[in-house]
């Protein structure tokens, strides 16, 4: 059984169709990177993945839960499904470490305690421990966005989602946040990553995803995406991106 079985989804946003009939499927343990032009759908497909983004066609299943059953407790699943946005998402008003516990605390309720322990650990895992009692503000956005990723850790997630968690950055923090992702993948976590870093494909993707105009266009192996992607517009794709 996939980890994320994702079958034949279809989105609407009024009269415009934002996901077209996209299927794949992420096993336990994979990391799929999924790229392709702004607009085309990438995020909006991630997001779908805990029910962020509802789906008017298909069915999305999460370690053999269907998103789209009436039966299923969302909030439930969606605590065991790691995400990480563009612009962090972090409560501007509370410290690094009380980010850490509040949803550990509200839906695993876990004792403060025992959520303190656990965010503290996830927080050393990043390298940021010594900014434990700092507020976001107070942060670079590298630093911030690796707090992010600790807070998705520290609620013990299935898997993992990226939605271009790099994009917002400046070039100089990039690294420090890829470099987290990178020990992740090497760790095994089932990952989701929305990204244009192309050398992160290169380094940990199992398989890469190219979309278009809300159609998955290609699902390859990272090898053959870059070395012979099936179609001219993938083709087109990567001679822009990867030329410099």
């Amino acid at each position: 059984m996939a980890m994320i079985d994702i079958q034949h989804i279809s989105k609407w946003y009024g009269s415009f169709q934002a996901l077209r009939d996209c299927s794949t499927k992420v096993e336990k343990g994979e990391v799929l990177v999924i790229c392709g032009p702004s607009g085309c759908g990438k995020s909006t497909l991630i997001k779908t993945v805990n029910g962020l983004e509802p789906i008017q066609e298909g069915e999305i299943l999460v370690n053999g839960i269907s998103l789209t059953s009436p039966k299923t407790n969302l909030p439930q699943l969606r605590a065991h499904v790691g995400m990480v946005f563009q612009h962090f998402e972090l409560f501007p008003h509370l410290s690094v470490r009380e980010n850490l516990t509040l949803a550990q605390v509200k839906v695993l309720k876990r004792s403060k305690a025992e959520a303190g322990e656990k965010g503290l650990q996830y927080l050393e895992r990043v390298g940021l421990l010594e900014q434990k009692d700092k507020f976001p503000g107070q942060l670079s956005g590298g630093q911030q966005q690796r707090v992010a990723i600790a807070r998705a850790l520290s609620m013990d997630p299935i898997c993992m989602l990226f939605d271009e968690p790099t994009s917002a950055l400046d070039p100089e923090m990039i690294s420090e946040v890829l470099d987290v992702m990178v020990k992740l993948a090497q760790e095994g976590m089932t990952m989701m990553v929305v990204t244009h870093e192309m050398g992160f494909a290169r380094k940990v993707a199992h398989r890469v995803i190219f979309m278009d105009q809300g159609r998955i266009i290609e699902d390859l192996p990272k090898e053959d995406f870059f070395g012979k992607p099936h179609t001219e517009r993938a083709q087109q794709f990567l001679d822009k991106i990867l030329v410099h």
